[in-house]
Order: structure tokens, then sequence, then C-alpha cells
């Protein structure tokens, strides 16, 4: 173990324990008293904003042992104070963190056929996200027209902003900023109370808590569908075709005879064609005895 000046993140991880969830009120006097009752504490460190001189929330305490840790984790896990349950466990372990890191931005003016997956191939690619991108949608999932993607980091969300900010999706020109935060202040994402926690957190070794993003995100887009010609499929004129067998377009001429054959038959001759009889068309002879003279005409 490293020497008594070491910071405690430094020293043992095992024996630190990451207190989440601490009620503002809370100061860290307090919460070392409250810890040492239980086990031997050693450092304690509340992170404070700069901007309003508050903590953030969370706190790091190591004590002098993994058992002491562990014990007190088991005994003050849940303890409200002022009220509200103080979450604990070993900081070492502690990979999904309560602290949000507030890189969330607002997409506005979208397409109605942008979806969630095309917000996620758009703007996964300046880093990791925190959860599944949304699309806001009405209550028959008509999109709204806007929608929100959260980042793991600052550096991600403001490449993301700089980068699609007025750039086109789908026709449309979208706006990309940071979201409102949710407390109702008209305050947005991203200011700088929000990244010193997150430059806080990062050099504590706290990483942002991370869902699970859905699976047809990463599927690849399907191939597109041949276009539907008339007749035969992909023929610009014909009839359209929906699933049945297609119809040969007829042809324009008929092809010229092989050699050696007779030549065809001119356009409107009957399809079964024969030359014509011996002496067709040529003089008839009259039957036997037309137009002969009865036995004694003419004589007197």
């Amino acid at each position: 173990m490293s020497g008594p000046g070491a910071r405690h993140w430094e020293q043992n991880k095992e024996a630190t324990v990451y207190v989440g969830n601490i009620h503002e009120d809370v100061t860290q006097q307090l919460l070392t008293e409250l810890m040492n009752h239980h086990g031997r504490v050693r450092t304690i460190n509340m992170p404070v904003d700069r901007v309003n001189g508050k903590h953030q929330g969370f706190g790091f305490v190591e004590f002098a042992t993994e058992q002491d840790a562990e014990y007190v984790i088991q005994i003050l896990n849940s303890t409200r104070l002022y009220g509200q349950p103080i979450r604990m466990n070993k900081a070492s372990a502690d990979k999904q963190k309560s602290v949000e890191i507030g890189a969330e931005l607002f997409i506005g003016n979208l397409d109605a056929m942008v979806d969630e997956k095309a917000l996620y191939d758009t703007f996964g690619r300046f880093g990791p996200l925190v959860n599944p991108p949304k699309v806001a949608r009405d209550d028959v999932g008509i999109s709204k027209g806007y929608g929100f993607v959260s980042f793991a980091d600052f550096d991600a969300s403001d490449a993301a902003i700089a980068n699609m900010h007025g750039q086109y999706m789908m026709n449309k020109q979208i706006s990309v900023q940071y979201a409102y935060k949710k407390d109702g202040k008209g305050e947005r994402h991203g200011d700088e109370a929000e990244r010193m926690l997150a430059k806080q957190a990062k050099a504590h070794g706290v990483a942002p808590a991370v869902q699970p993003l859905p699976a047809h995100l990463f599927q690849p887009a399907p191939a597109p569908a041949p276009p539907m010609g008339r007749g035969v499929p992909g023929a610009p004129n014909g009839p359209a075709s929906y699933g049945g067998p297609p119809r040969p377009a007829p042809p324009a001429s008929l092809p010229p005879p092989p050699s050696g054959l007779p030549a065809r038959p001119p356009s409107g001759a009957p399809a079964n064609f024969y030359p014509p009889p011996a002496g067709f068309g040529g003089p008839v002879p009259p039957p036997p005895g037309f137009n002969q003279p009865p036995p004694g005409f003419g004589q007197r």
C-alpha cells in the first residue's frame, strides 16, 4: 500500500466504498462520523461543484481494511439520511454508477422517416452511447419530429454538435443541441458543473451507467427491393407483376428466317400457309359435253 499522502483511489480500491444518492444537506463531517461509527476510515472525499459550492451527491470512503469496507456496506447500505437512502458498494465494482454524465443531445426537425436505428447509425460514430437513441412518438407511433441521443462523455457530444448541427437527414435540416435538464428549471445539459462532475468521476474510476442497446440497432439495413417492372421485373413497360409468372413482352417484329428456308408469309396471311395445287390459277376446262350442240343441231 502506498504512503499516507497518496490519494485514496491509488491506495486500495478494494477497501474503498462508493457512496451515492447523498442528500444535499449531508456534510462531509456528518458522513465521516457515520462511517467511523462502523469502521475505521482512512480518507473520505466528496467532490464539490465549483459553481455552486455544493457536493455532487456522491463520495468515496477508504477504510483501513477490505473487511471494514464490506462490513460497513452491509450495515449502512440504503440507510436514509435526511429521508434519502444512500447507495453503497465497492468502488472497484461500481461500473454502473448512479451519477449521470449529462452528455444528452436534443435532435430537432427530424423527418418522419428517421427512426432510432438511423439516429444510432448517424450519431454512434462520434462515440459510445449510454442509452438507446429515442424518437419522440405520439400514441399511434408517429414521430413528433424530434429525438434524443445520450453519449458517455462530453467529447463525443461536443463533436456530434459541431459536425451534425445544420446537416440534412432524409432531406430535412436537423438541429443538434444539448437537451434541457429534467428538473424543469430551463437549464440545458453540458454546463460547467456537469463537465466537472464527469471529469471527477472518470478520475475516480467510476464509469457511466450504460444500458444495453437493442440488437436491431446493429443489424445492417436490408437490401432495396428490385424496381417493380411491367411484365418482366425491372422492365420499364408492361403490366405490373404481383407475384404471378411474368408475361413475356410481344416481339416488335418477326426475325428473319434461317438460311435455306422459304420466306415467311406476308403480314395478315393465315397462320397455316401451303403452296397451291397444280393448275391453281389457270383456265378451268369445261365439263364433258358442256356447250356442245345437240345431235343434228345445224343440219337441214
